[in-house]
């Protein structure tokens, strides 16, 4: 854990902390708000519902890691509708978290690396017309896999909210027992 809290300094996260697997609980409300289709992926993106696979195969995945490492970042809005600072933060959060999820698999081969929001390593995803480009390096989110990340958060003792007009993206490595 030690190596995956310098690689979470390394790659710029504002905080980091270890995640408490017994708050991984995938729920069908979580995976439900995917369906609602409020971000336009469902349906569209491998890493989303319903081409990420179902949320007993999610809770299975989960299972077999006995650890994990939770990575935020974290930034100011200068209102709370402040869309140009979230797609920007957004973007920071998605470049820092490709790295650290490609160090991650290099120390730790088969660790899940949840991501937030669909995955973006394609200008354009194939899905549902073709294969996926890349699945070694496809980064399904958090929500994908019906995870409640403030509750994860509060659950592992790092806060989700910094205050007001900020505003916070969470990732999670987990590692299976090796």
């Amino acid at each position: 854990m030690e190596r995956l809290m310098t690689l979470a300094r390394e790659n710029g996260f504002t905080r980091w902390g270890a995640a408490n697997l017994s708050a991984f609980q995938p729920l069908a409300s979580v995976r439900a708000m995917c369906a609602a289709d409020r971000c336009g992926q469902y349906g569209k993106n491998w890493a989303c519902p319903p081409a990420c696979g179902s949320l007993t195969q999610a809770a299975a995945a989960i299972a077999r890691c006995r650890r994990g490492l939770l990575v935020q970042t974290t930034g100011p809005l200068a209102h709370p509708l402040d869309y140009p600072a979230m797609e920007s933060l957004a973007r920071q959060h998605k470049k820092s978290f490709q790295g650290f999820a490609r160090q991650a698999r290099l120390l730790h081969p088969g660790c899940l690396a949840l991501t937030a929001g669909a995955c973006t390593l394609c200008a354009r995803c194939t899905c549902p017309t073709r294969p996926c480009r890349y699945p070694s390096k496809r980064l399904t989110s958090m929500e994908a896999y019906g995870l409640w990340v403030s509750d994860i958060c509060q659950k592992s003792g790092l806060p989700y909210n910094y205050g007001p007009q900020t505003l916070t993206y969470t990732s999670c490595v987990l590692i299976a027992e090796e």
